[in-house]
């Protein structure tokens, strides 16, 4: 058992009262690697200063490698004046030479690591033959000893040695060759200062695809996309991505790229997306390699996000980083914003933000909702790696989000202009964020910062009066307690509104209203009672709850301007009526058919909203929607109440559905722009409902002639989902196709793991029982993830296999990888919601894990905080 992995303890837990500065500092950081798969031998010279005045014990971080030799100033530094801890080296203040006490030394160490053995894919290891690191958060102690900190930000060079033809480092290329004895050698040098989490390091047999990028400045930019033999021809999106990310980061934020290379990495095995490591960008696979053939149009999309997002890193995360981890949400919820305004000025800005909205609420309030909850900053943890969530990035997001609509986009450009202006350079705090704005704008922002510290989803209850010309508008928030957090305190909510009138026209003048007490009115002059538009464009991360009547929804669903809640207003009926029909009752209402059909053959909307309109929601928020009225969540309920209301608008529309998929046929070779997707995803819309009327007959053609794999995987999962007659004849000619494709075959596996149809977990079963490299972490949350968060009739099963299953693998995958294995537990959050017998069936599985043998930190302390509340 590693020391790490010991069960967790009251005294692990950092908290960020106990924050001090580091008592050293390091200027430059020299590596030296001799790159051996089960030996291999780093050499690590650090200039280091003191910080502050005194004596102080100079602490690294280090574990899970062997110390062979340590010196000072060049003199070997006797073992007994080092102490090493569990995860710690200390040499004493006392044993520190007496010029070195309070000016500075150099510290030069040589450790011995195993990049063959590390299955955790943190710090360096091999990914089938090639060497690469993952240090985000707390890797670089597994290569080296250092103080793998944030805020202790140096220069580095790198020289590494090895077989592989392709050695990169972060920084410039400053040299490179052969070595006498048939090895090769590259060093790098990166000018700028960065800790320790943004080193990258790749070795191995690799091909790049190349371009250059002129910068406004003139300055000439190598890019290159490297990847293994055979994938080169899949890289052309990812850089086209990235050219058009680095243009618009000049235009919007006038941000420039600052080195003379720019590469990116395809990696097999990495527990991430992407690592935005400082001009040495490591990518999960399946985020960089796209073709007609293998990707869909939504992979597509997030290559595009994912890109951009690590991208805009350079300056919101690697020029500008995060004082300690607390401040997390500083880089990624600022850089997450701004993926997403490129998105939306690539895309359809209205369906980015209706897709952005549905992953908060799918992810986030279901976060805030239950035992994981924690403020966007937290104030403790146990392992940094269990709090990169989605209040860390979304709901960090929607905080920029509303800051911007507050102050207005002149003032927040402003703003970033003099954040940029005053912290290049250096590790900040949310409280420097937030007096940046204060700053540039005079705004008093001590209310707001509230949101940063406070955690759970806001509650707005909404009641309208009209009487002789005066419309009289209530709010009142509420948020409900928390872990840790028994009293809530009112927070600034912006609101934006529109008003229509009985026809849906618009009737006055669009505004912004501010909530920032208990309860609040806001009085209107208006000529007629109007139809409220409130929260335009999801104004706020807050749950709105809201008596509105039919026809007022109807007239929001039909007329609104805003497209957010035209989508949601369509939204909020079919989720009273999958309520109402779970909870054994209701009808499914014929003018939500209606307004259903009119709204999807509206030919002046766009075809991607139109698809999101015709969406039926999703089992887990039709749960969240029945636990948060207090009642016991049945899946089998309300899978039968999704099926019904599937199967009945198929029925009542089968000829318009018909239709639409043959106007939103798109001819011509195949693209992934914003328009051709939006017509596949109105077309394929269509074929997964008339699934439910025709026995797979038209998905069936459909996957016979599909030139592309957004139509294939469309008519595959409508077939295997609906259990129709040619779903295994399909299956079988997928799997013949693609079987020698590991990316293409996750999307197998997960068709098949989502799949509500009977007999969910003897699939399940029978694919881990085959061919399955369950320790990459891509083939894991393909399968096991998968049907643990995504098939809640087979995971929730009465008779608690689905538990028992996923259970087993959790333990499992402990052993190999405790972060992938601890941020999948996460799919046993919401076990309060179901009936007794189920909650007893999840318990006794927590209970078990719990007991594990050598349980890692990351997962005792999920899994103890699911089982605490």
């Amino acid at each position: 058992m590693r020391p790490e992995d010991a069960a967790p303890r009251a005294d692990q837990t950092t908290r960020l009262v106990d924050y001090r500065a580091p008592d050293w500092l390091v200027e430059e950081t020299r590596l030296n690697f001799d790159l051996q798969p089960t030996a291999t031998r780093v050499t690590a010279t650090l200039k280091v200063k003191r910080n502050g005045t005194g004596p102080a014990d100079f602490r690294l971080d280090g574990h899970s490698m062997r110390l062979l030799s340590a010196a000072i100033d060049g003199r070997p530094v006797p073992a007994e004046a080092m102490i090493e801890g569990e995860e710690s080296l200390t040499v004493s203040a006392a044993a520190l030479p007496e010029s070195a006490r309070e000016s500075g030394f150099e510290w030069t160490c040589v450790t011995e690591i195993d990049p063959s053995a590390n299955t955790a894919l943190e710090g360096l290891y091999m990914s089938s033959g090639m060497y690469c690191t993952q240090c985000e958060a707390e890797g670089f102690r597994k290569i080296t000893f250092y103080p793998d900190r944030p805020d202790v930000m140096a220069r580095f060079e790198v020289r590494i040695e090895g077989d592989a033809p392709v050695l990169l480092s972060n920084g410039n290329l400053v040299a490179s060759g052969a070595l006498r004895d048939g090895r090769r050698f590259a060093e790098w040098r990166d000018p700028w200062p960065k800790p320790s989490y943004l080193f990258a390091l790749v070795a191995g047999d690799l091909v790049s695809h190349d371009d250059r990028f002129t910068t406004q400045s003139g300055r000439e930019v190598a890019l290159r996309i490297w990847v293994r033999p055979g994938d080169e021809d899949r890289c052309a999106y990812a850089m086209d991505a990235l050219k058009r990310s680095m243009k618009w980061d000049e235009e919007v934020y006038g941000r420039e790229y600052d080195l003379d290379l720019f590469q990116i990495v395809a990696v097999d095995d990495f527990n991430m997306g992407a690592m935005e490591n400082k001009g040495l960008n490591i990518f999960n696979s399946k985020y960089v390699l796209a073709s007609p053939e293998t990707a869909t149009d939504a992979d597509y999309a997030r290559i595009e996000a994912i890109i951009a997002h690590e991208y805009f890193h350079n300056w919101t995360g690697d020029r500008i980083t995060c004082r300690d981890w607390f401040q997390l949400c500083l880089k990624e919820g600022l850089t997450v914003f701004r993926d997403q305004q490129f998105s939306a000025d690539q895309r359809s800005a209205p369906v980015c933000r209706i897709a952005d909205v549905a992953t908060l609420r799918a992810r986030q309030f279901r976060e805030d909702s239950g035992p994981l909850a924690h403020p966007v900053r937290p104030e403790a943890y146990v392992e940094i790696n269990n709090f990169y969530t989605a209040t860390v990035y979304e709901k960090g997001a929607e905080l920029i989000r509303m800051l911007r609509l507050l102050v207005g986009a002149s003032s927040y450009r402003a703003a970033l202009d003099l954040y940029f202006d005053r912290h290049d350079g250096e590790a900040c705090t949310i409280e420097d964020w937030l007096r940046v704005f204060e700053d540039a704008t005079g705004r008093d922002l001590s209310h707001f910062a509230l949101w940063y510290s406070q955690a759970g989803t806001p509650r707005v209850s909404v009641k309208e009066d009209y009487d002789q010309g005066v419309y009289t508008l209530t709010l009142a928030q509420e948020t409900k307690p928390t872990p840790g957090q028994r009293e809530k305190r009112p927070l600034v909510i912006p609101c934006a509104y529109g008003f229509l009138d009985a026809d849906g026209r618009n009737l006055g003048e669009d505004g912004l209203l501010v909530l920032d007490k208990a309860e609040q009115s806001f009085r209107f002059d208006l000529p007629e009672r109007p139809v409220a538009s409130l929260f335009r464009n999801f104004s706020a991360p807050a749950i709105v709850e809201r008596r509105i009547s039919p026809a007022d929804r109807a007239i929001l669903m039909g007329h609104d301007t805003d497209p957010f809640n035209r989508w949601e207003a369509a939204r909020a009926f079919a989720l009273s009526i999958a309520g109402e029909l779970a909870d054994g009752g209701g009808r499914i209402d014929p003018d939500w058919i209606a307004a259903l059909r009119t709204t999807v053959t509206d030919e002046s909307l766009d075809p991607a909203f139109r698809a999101l309109v015709l969406a039926l929601p999703g089992d887990d928020e039709i749960a969240g929607e029945i636990a948060a009225k207090g009642g016991v969540v049945d899946p089998d309920a309300i899978h039968h109440a999704l099926d019904q209301m599937a199967e009945t608008l198929a029925e009542a529309t089968a000829p318009t559905l018909r239709e639409l998929r043959a106007k939103m046929a798109v001819t011509g070779p195949y693209a992934p722009d914003a328009e051709s997707a939006g017509r596949r995803s109105l077309a394929n819309a269509a074929l997964a409902l008339l699934t439910h009327v025709d026995g797979g007959e038209a998905a069936e053609a459909a996957f016979s002639k599909a030139d592309n794999m957004t139509d294939s995987l469309a008519a595959l999962r409508a077939l295997v989902h609906r259990g129709a007659p040619g779903a295994e004849r399909a299956l079988m000619d997928f799997r013949d196709r693609w079987r020698s494709d590991l990316l293409v075959m996750d999307k197998w596996l997960m068709v098949q793991a989502t799949s509500p149809a009977p007999g969910a977990l003897d699939r399940v079963k029978a694919l881990a029982e085959t061919d399955f490299n369950w320790r990459n972490p891509n083939r894991f949350r393909s399968l096991i993830a998968a049907f643990a968060a995504g098939n809640p009739v087979g995971f929730h099963a009465a008779d608690g296999a689905g538990y028992r299953f996923f259970a087993d693998w959790l333990i499992a995958m402990d052993d190999a990888n405790p972060q992938t294995a601890a941020r999948t537990a996460g799919a046993f959050e919401t076990w309060r919601r179901y009936g007794e017998r189920r909650q007893a069936l999840i318990r006794t599985e927590l209970e078990r894990i719990m007991a594990k043998p050598g349980i890692s930190k990351d997962m005792g302390e999920i899994v103890g905080r699911i089982l605490e509340t």
